[in-house]
Parts: structure tokens; sequence; C-alpha cells
């Protein structure tokens, strides 16, 4: 098989000559008359493709104004912040880096939606596309699929969530997301915070705090850090952050529109990946001093 590029704006008798030079050996007289003769002179497409050995004139014409290109993929996952995406996408060899000197913002103004934070603004997913794909159009299709999957959630959710607005359920849904990687756990853990929320409780979640510090997070967040005000401190503020702390998959935004009916309040990690659900503080600070034994003798 060989692999073969034909560039944006290409004439046809440009697209024959790229596709000599990459090793295919085709009459180019004899291509252009085949293209004429089937109308097909001025239906080229751009893109990346792959012809298979011995593969005919008339294949190489049909692939190439059929659009049948080569696909590969981008894996955005659950979790990033705008930032870990963007660098994936910079990163990718097959996608057109459209976007690479665009500030946050420029690129929220080309997908419509000026002003918005990114964060938390695009869902993820695995996103097949054909090799020199624009990454703003990979990123127009993850922002519309999150819009999508919001609006079905929102649509969905319990009476009487102490949430105004799908836009707050987005905010809540990246915590919950950041907060543990067992599926199972969400709705409990929604549950909680949505608990914390209609008591007037600050959230108390380390992940907002984390995302506050930014590039001074070192992977060790100490007391100090926790006392230390940010727009995202939830130990110093109450209610939910400004806005989503990173990108929440599926399951994390139907636990916080279907949160598991519960009475605790607290919860803290069993250093296993679950965590472990209390109803009163003393309950709490009883698991944390086992736990963070437990963590100790490791």
């Amino acid at each position: 098989a060989v692999d073969f590029s034909i560039v944006r704006g290409s004439s046809l008798k440009s697209a024959t000559r790229q596709i000599i030079d990459a090793g295919i050996p085709i009459s180019p007289n004899g291509f252009n008359i085949l293209a004429r003769i089937y109308g097909k002179q001025t239906q080229i497409k751009a893109g990346s493709y792959e012809l298979r050995d011995g593969a005919t004139p008339w294949t190489l014409l049909q692939k190439i104004t059929q659009g049948d290109f080569q696909m590969t993929e981008m894996v955005f996952i659950e979790g990033w912040n705008f930032g870990q995406m963007r660098a994936a996408l910079d990163g990718h060899a097959h996608v057109r880096h459209d976007t690479r000197d665009m500030t946050d913002g420029e690129i929220m103004a080309r997908l419509g939606a000026p002003g918005v934070p990114p964060e938390g603004m695009f869902f993820p997913d695995t996103y097949l596309f054909a090799k020199g794909e624009s990454d703003l159009a990979i990123l127009a299709r993850a922002h519309r699929l999150m819009n999508k999957e919001l609006e079905s959630a929102w649509e969905s959710r319990a009476p009487d969530l102490p949430l105004s607005s799908a836009r707050e359920a987005l905010v809540l849904a990246s915590i919950v997301e950041k907060e543990t990687g067992d599926a199972k756990e969400r709705p409990l853990i929604a549950g909680v915070f949505v608990n914390r929320l209609r008591r007037g409780m600050r959230l108390q979640t380390d992940p907002t705090v984390i995302y506050g510090m930014g590039e001074r997070f070192d992977g060790n967040l100490r007391r100090k850090d926790l006392e230390s005000d940010t727009p995202f401190n939830t130990y110093t503020r109450e209610g939910l952050p400004p806005h989503p702390i990173a990108m929440p998959g599926r399951a994390a935004l139907r636990a916080v529109v279907s949160p598991t009916q519960t009475d605790a309040l607290y919860f803290v990690s069993k250093g296993d990946g679950t965590h472990q659900f209390s109803r009163s503080i003393d309950d709490h600070n009883r698991a944390v001093a086992r736990y963070q034994k437990a963590a100790t003798r490791k």
C-alpha cells in the first residue's frame, strides 16, 4: 500500500502530480482524461489517503473524489483540563494545527461561544477524523457533543436539586469527575455534594483547590494551600467555583442530575480508589484518622 496526500486547493493536474510524486505509477494524461470523461475533474478532495497495491486508476479516482480518507483518532480523557486537550491536539502528528497561535478566548469565539471559559465545555470521547483535519473542527465536534450531553442530562434531572442551571450541573459534574475514578461511587459523591449545597455547607473539595493553584501545585496539597484563598478554593468560599475544573464524562453528568439519596455529608479516600462515607463530623474524623494511619504504614 502507498500513503499519499492531496493538499487543499489542488486542481486535477496538481493532484495528479502529487499522486505520481508519492510513487503511484499512473499516466498523467490517461488519468486526466478518465476524470473528465466521468465529470470528476472538479471534485478533488484534499486529505490523506491509502492506495492498496494493484488498485486501478478508476479506484484511485473514486477514492480522491469521494473523500475516502485515511482515518485516525483523537482521544480526550475524562477529567482532563483544557490545557491538556490543547497539548494533545498540538502533539498529534495528523492534525492540522489551526489553533496553535490562538488564545483560549479566540478559540471559543471561533466556536461561537465568545467570553465563555473553555474549561469543561468539551466532551471527553474518542473522535475519528481524516488525517489533516483541523484541530478547530475536532474541538467543534467535542463542544457540540458536550452541549448535547449536558442538555440531555439536565432535562432528566431529579426534582428539587440545589442547582439553578445546566451550567451549575456541569461545574459540579467536573468536581465529581476529579474526586473519584470509581464509576459506582459517582452518584454517591454527587449526593454528598448536593446535601452540602442544600445545607449551605462549603464543598471543601481538594480538586478545586488544586485547580485554583495552577502551576503552583507540586503534587502535594498542604494545609496552607487549603487556607489560601482563590476563586476556586471551596474551603474558603461557599457554593460552586466560577466554572468547571475539568471535562466531566457522561457518568459524572448523570450522577449530578440523579444523585444517590444519602445522609452522608463527608467522605475520605481509603487509598484504594474508593471512599469511606460518613454522616457526622465525628465519624468522619475517625475515618480520616484510620485511613491516614493506614496510608502512613504503607
